[in-house]
């Protein structure tokens, strides 16, 4: 593998390097993108849409639709809207019940005014509001994936957001960097680009460090980046910070998806990225298998299944998972259900258990011809069967 960061000798290249960072992103190599716009662009300090900087957003959308390119569009900004409107304090955040009386009135003028935009340019708008249930159900998610695929297919442009009128903290994303990515691998996009009120991954914050640099390129996520993240927000406005955007692109390098961070705060923000290559891309290698990558980007699990450093080798080398090598079972699952395989050392694997935890317990440890007496039946082949486990 190469380098895991390349820094700012990758631009010295000249345009040939911009042009190869940027193409990923482009209608040539991306028939699907989809555009993730944070709340503290759309919204101003008066808690009023900036009209004419998303209108330059959509412009560049338009263009990009005129060459072929198939876009979505995942949102902020309801909150700060319907806060606004009913005069609500702290932007509607000083209660849960707050902010869900604020989405639901801000999700109708946020709605209005992007098909209002859109249709300038004779495009069609779709809205679409997901819960993390959404997405997280297999079958709910495929539902998700089905309609995504027929709007995109007729030309609409769907506009995504988190339905936070009926989220409780339970069954949030939390964040839209985050939702941003599981959307494009539901709509089996080839990459996602997060416009942001900063320009892209550095060496450390920028606001307090005048030496950080600006990382152009990450080919793979490990420790040395994500002890550069901040979990702060640059504006108080939004919920996403560089965290949430390092957890998202984890999700979309899962699926196979490339991801960007371009900088926001400017106008047009999408030809300046295709133009100058400014901000951070996170190169995706091969695409996992459907299934796996669902299983990969998930953000809950039903439980969890510890094991040993043997099992943790095994798992590495392809294996399956077996009773032998779990230690112990932790939480309430039934058998289909999502659980996290976690070793010596921390979560290695997710995926998909062939037992309820009660039984998983009992044969916990115990090879092959012990398991039958102990579980009243025949067992199965692995507590998790390779095929339908991913390694984190």
């Amino acid at each position: 593998m190469g380098p895991r960061l390349r820094g700012d000798d990758e631009l010295n290249g000249g345009d040939d390097a911009i042009r190869q960072r940027v193409a990923r992103f482009s209608p040539a190599q991306c028939p699907r993108l989809i555009v993730k716009i944070g709340s503290s662009l759309l919204v101003g300090d008066d808690g009023i849409v900036r009209r004419d900087w998303l209108a330059g957003v959509l412009a560049d959308i338009a263009e990009r639709r005129a060459a072929g390119q198939q876009v979505a569009i995942v949102t902020s900004g309801a909150i700060a809207l319907g806060a606004q409107r009913l005069g609500l304090p702290k932007r509607g955040r000083a209660s849960l019940e707050d902010a869900q009386a604020a989405a639901a009135t801000g999700q109708i003028m946020l709605a209005s005014c992007y098909a209002e935009l859109l249709a300038a340019h004779d495009i069609q708008a779709a809205q679409i509001l997901l819960t993390l249930g959404d997405l997280e159900d297999r079958r709910r998610y495929l539902n998700v994936a089905a309609t995504l695929d027929r709007l995109l297919t007729l030309g609409v442009v769907p506009v995504i957001n988190e339905n936070d009128s009926v989220a409780t903290a339970e069954i949030r994303f939390g964040d839209n960097d985050r939702l941003a990515a599981r959307a494009g691998q539901a709509a089996g996009a080839a990459a996602v680009i997060l416009l942001s009120d900063i320009d892209g991954l550095y060496s450390g914050d920028p606001r307090r460090d005048p030496a950080a640099a600006l990382i152009p390129t990450v080919d793979a996520i490990g420790p040395e980046v994500e002890v550069m993240a901040s979990a702060e927000s640059g504006s108080g406005v939004g919920t996403g910070g560089m965290a949430a955007k390092i957890a998202a692109a984890k999700i979309a390098l899962a699926a196979g998806i490339h991801l960007a961070i371009a900088d926001g705060r400017v106008d047009r923000p999408l030809a300046r990225f295709a133009a100058t290559g400014h901000g951070t891309v996170f190169v995706a290698g091969p695409a996992a298998r459907a299934r796996k990558a669902w299983l990969a980007g998930r953000l809950t699990v039903a439980g969890r299944i510890f094991v040993d450093a043997g099992a943790v080798v095994a798992l590495a080398a392809g294996r399956s998972l077996l009773a032998a090598g779990a230690i112990r079972v932790e939480g309430r699952f039934e058998r289909g259900d999502v659980v996290e395989v976690v070793g010596p050392g921390g979560a290695v694997a997710r995926g998909l258990s062939a037992y309820d935890a009660a039984d998983a317990a009992r044969i916990a440890g115990q090879r092959n011809d012990a398991q039958a007496g102990l579980l009243g039946y025949a067992p199965r082949s692995a507590l998790i069967h390779r095929d339908h486990l991913v390694l984190l």
